[in-house]
């Protein structure tokens, strides 16, 4: 039985990195390869990436989900996106002093009103939201909203925030958390691993706020998976086959895109298009994409932990942590990263 304390760490809170490095190719890279750990600069991945092989990304982009505004009654309130349903619904998390019933109103910004419709969620534990009057969510939430950081992040966005909490491809709009593992890239890394001979890929997965939420349960196997938006092209499907016919392998930037690769093959075979997944990947798992991954470090007893486990093994993972740890390499978002060989 798989329980939390399996994937637990010690993490000094220094190794928390507040900011981004210089550039976004300046982190580190710890490459796990067959046990074998090795000490490397991200500036170094395309030497470790060979012509045929196919790179997957999450090309999702961060709302300014994070709104403050108050109650009818003159309450203070904060309110975190979790989802916008549509150009007129949302889902959220509330912070006030005293829960909003349904059919208060929220007044944001003094810009725009939210009607509190009811509660959703496993417990409950968000509210949904319905725009009061004309206008588009989308639209009036980047105008009046705030880039959401991590809760273990402890400013404020700031203006280097607005675009280092971005990947240089994020197209659409959804996200309110990044794909992280993306973040180390830019455009002369992206033509490098090209001219190389390398297949560059996409995919759409929208990172909800439940990424952050702690697991509540001992036993994993009574946890419930949030669920998240994703949508794959028809053409990363047929790169995938292309890759894997010509003996390449399939390299998932990040988490969220391992995620949306291997929830649309739970069939048997990768398909394209949208839907939404609640898919919860533990040691035992056995992949069906992807071979290769590159991910940030993750929090103790976090479901992302529990997936890179999964993938590269939980003794290997176990002990690059502690070798993470013992060598200061930075950690979560604004971290370093890690190249992962599939057990597969």
């Amino acid at each position: 039985m798989l329980t939390l304390d399996d994937f637990d760490f010690h993490l000094p809170p220094e190794l928390i990195a507040q900011h981004p490095a210089a550039e976004r190719t300046a982190s580190r890279l710890l490459h796990l390869d067959n046990c074998m750990l090795h000490d490397r600069q991200f500036s170094e991945l395309p030497q470790l990436i060979k012509p045929g092989d196919l790179l997957v990304f999450n090309d999702t982009r961060v709302i300014r989900a994070r709104l403050f505004g108050q109650k009818e009654s003159g309450g203070q309130i904060e309110v975190m996106i979790e989802r916008i349903v549509d150009r007129r619904h949302a889902i959220a998390q509330i912070r006030a002093s005293k829960s909003p019933k349904p059919g208060s109103r929220i007044i944001i910004e003094n810009a725009f009103s939210l009607t509190v419709t009811g509660r959703t969620g496993e417990q409950s534990e968000f509210f949904a939201l319905e725009l009061a009057g004309d206008g588009d969510l989308y639209t009036l939430i980047e105008q009046h909203g705030h880039l959401p950081l991590p809760p273990y992040i402890t400013h404020n966005a700031e203006t280097d925030d607005e675009t280092r909490y971005q990947t240089v491809f994020a197209r659409h709009l959804g996200a309110v958390a990044a794909p992280t593992a993306g973040l180390h890239f830019d455009d002369a890394m992206l033509a490098q691993l090209t001219e190389r001979g390398a297949e560059l890929a996409w995919l759409t997965l929208h990172v909800g706020a439940g990424t952050f939420q702690p697991v509540r349960v001992h036993n994993l196997a009574e946890h419930h998976m949030h669920s998240e938006r994703f949508d794959i092209p028809q053409a990363t499907v047929e790169a995938v086959a292309r890759t894997h016919a010509r003996g390449g392998r399939v390299i998932a930037v990040g988490t969220t895109s391992l995620r949306a690769l291997e929830a649309a093959a739970q069939s048997g075979e990768l398909r394209a298009g949208a839907a939404e997944t609640d898919i919860f990947i533990t040691p035992g798992y056995s992949f069906r994409v992807v071979d290769r991954l590159i991910t940030n470090f993750h929090l103790p007893k976090s479901t992302l932990l529990m997936l890179v486990s999964a993938f590269a093994g939980s003794d290997n993972i176990r002990a690059a942590y502690l070798h993470a740890v013992a060598n200061s390499y930075r950690f979560f978002s604004y971290g370093d990263a890690m190249l992962l060989e599939g057990l597969n």
